[in-house]
């Protein structure tokens, strides 16, 4: 079976774009480059990319802004690159709905094992395929597909992961660096706390749909859980 993705790499800085399309090519992938933000968002569009890596300091648009204009219509997974390291700017990122963040310097190898594990959580086992149900929310593992109270929410991979894994253990306290590791595949290096910004942005979607209600819960100085609200 053919397990080629199509991945858009961003990045106006052109040795540092031929080094990642290089690195993706040799690991299988078909790679597009662009390298202004206001070309990214046509370009998604029209050829819709398995994933994309998106440099945040870009000619014609900024990264944020292509990143939250590219939300109003795909969860395509969005893989942030940038040299601010600041904590604001990846929680900024993260907040938009990107997926991952990768700081330069970076090893293009690094890169590579990233987008491998991003793309591994949106191909779900054969065997992982289910249907869970909780209260108002049904998640369709097959169809990738989740509904609340009948409409359909579409989630980013990682508001996906943390769902299926709140829902699969109901009133279970998970630690923030588990629920981090458990759907990315491997630790942050020491940020785990980027996972309040993804969680914010699934609480959200969820509440649009059942105003009032927060069935998932922050158990203060630890981390999350999912229960019936009261």
């Amino acid at each position: 079976m053919n397990t080629n993705h199509t991945i858009l790499v961003v990045e106006d800085e052109r040795k540092i774009a031929e080094l990642l399309r290089d690195y993706l090519m040799k690991a299988g992938h078909d790679v597009f480059v662009q390298d202004r933000g206001d070309r990214v968002v046509p370009f998604v569009k029209s050829r819709m990319p398995d994933l994309i890596l998106l440099d945040i300091m870009l000619p014609g648009m900024d990264g944020m802004e292509v990143c939250r204009q590219i939300r109003k219509f795909s969860s395509v997974p969005i893989i942030m690159i940038t040299a601010r390291v600041e904590e604001i700017d990846r929680l900024i990122g993260l907040e938009l709905g990107a997926d991952d963040y990768i700081c330069k310097p970076f090893s293009p190898r690094e890169v590579v094992a990233r987008v491998k594990a991003v793309l591994r959580r949106i191909q779900p086992a054969q065997e992982e395929k289910t249907v869970l149900i909780f209260g108002a929310i049904v998640l369709d593992d097959e169809k990738r597909m989740v509904t609340i109270d009948g409409q359909e929410v579409k989630l980013t991979p990682i508001e996906y992961g943390l769902l299926k894994t709140l829902m699969i253990h109901p009133n279970r306290i998970f630690a923030r660096n588990e629920l981090i590791k458990i759907v990315s595949g491997y630790d942050f290096d020491g940020y785990d706390r980027t996972i309040d910004s993804h969680i914010k942005n699934l609480r959200k979607k969820i509440s649009h749909c059942l105003p009032g209600q927060h069935v998932i819960t922050t158990v203060y100085g630890f981390g999350y859980k999912l229960e019936s609200p009261r």
